[in-house]
């Protein structure tokens, strides 16, 4: 029609086709940035060209593959057709599933850090909490550094993520002196607000729910542990309904025995507010953070 003469055989175009499927899904999920725009546009002209039957390329170092015609019967295609369809279907699912998996145990390895300079700064502990520190602010920069412009497809419609991963860097960064030299308990609550910005991105993403509902049922265990260290028992009494019922959240996701401690000190703790205990809360309290503090470092 234009006077392009075809110059690709039918398995150069069936070939071309595979490998346009395999770049997109490079695009899709494996690369970001600079890089999945061209990835995207290397899919695009191979595609192309595959169905045109024709490459500039070719014509320039005078390559031709379609000397002698081919015939393909129906059924070829059909399974050729069948084969694409699987490339991109189970391809499409493999790799969801592993660049979800990477994620994740990317965020876990920053995220362990991040917990245990958590606690350690809650404990009182310095050196402890300095070694974990530093570990957290290095492995915080690499996490940023690789998800900064590349998102695997189950972050890749959030758009408050890289704002998120900012804010958290900044936080960090402001505790240095705080954690080093300061006052420790003041650290410890400025990392508190780190943890609903993790909150907030596994919720919008839909990772690990268990991980999600412990720190949903952290916040309203502080609630009625504050109770407990004032002596209140009426207090204990109001709170232990949210309590419990973001404890369920947790049991409906696991409920091993550890978990099982977490409900058997919450319930032991309302019993000592009934009795009128005063004395015991606050000793029973520390038992019911300490058996979800073990859970928490585990898998939260």
């Amino acid at each position: 029609m234009f006077g392009v003469k075809a110059n690709e055989g039918v398995y150069d175009r069936m070939a071309r086709v595979v490998l346009a499927a395999g770049l997109f899904l490079t695009a899709l999920f494996w690369v970001g940035g600079a890089l999945s725009v061209l990835f995207y546009v290397l899919a695009v002209v191979m595609f192309g060209t595959a169905c045109s039957g024709f490459c500039a390329l070719y014509r320039l170092v005078g390559v031709n593959t379609c000397k002698k015609p081919v015939e393909v019967s129906k059924v070829t295609l059909g399974l050729f057709a069948a084969m694409i369809i699987l490339i991109l279907v189970g391809g499409g699912y493999a790799s969801n599933f592993f660049t979800k998996k990477f994620f994740i145990e990317d965020f876990n390895v920053m995220n362990n850090f991040y917990k245990q300079t958590l606690f350690n700064t809650g404990q009182n502990k310095r050196a402890e909490s300095i070694e974990n520190y530093d570990n957290l602010v290095s492995e915080l920069a690499v996490f940023q550094k690789k998800y900064k412009n590349y998102r695997p497809y189950a972050i890749l419609g959030d758009g408050q993520f890289n704002a998120d991963l900012e804010t958290v860097s900044v936080k960090v960064a402001e505790l240095n002196e705080t954690i080093k030299t300061g006052d420790l308990p003041s650290a410890h609550i400025g990392l508190e607000s780190v943890r609903q910005i993790f909150q907030d991105i596994l919720k919008r993403n839909n990772f690990s729910l268990l991980a999600v509902t412990l720190v949903d049922f952290h916040d309203a265990m502080e609630v009625i542990i504050a109770e407990a260290d004032a002596q209140n028992s009426q207090g204990i009494i109001e709170a232990y309904q949210m309590v419990s019922e973001k404890l369920v959240a947790v049991e409906t996701e696991a409920n091993d025995t550890e978990i099982q401690a977490i409900r058997q000190n919450l319930n032991a703790l309302l019993d000592l507010a009934k009795a009128g205990k005063t004395e015991e809360l606050s000793a029973k309290a520390g038992e019911l953070k300490s058996s979800f503090v073990k859970v928490y470092l585990k898998r939260g």
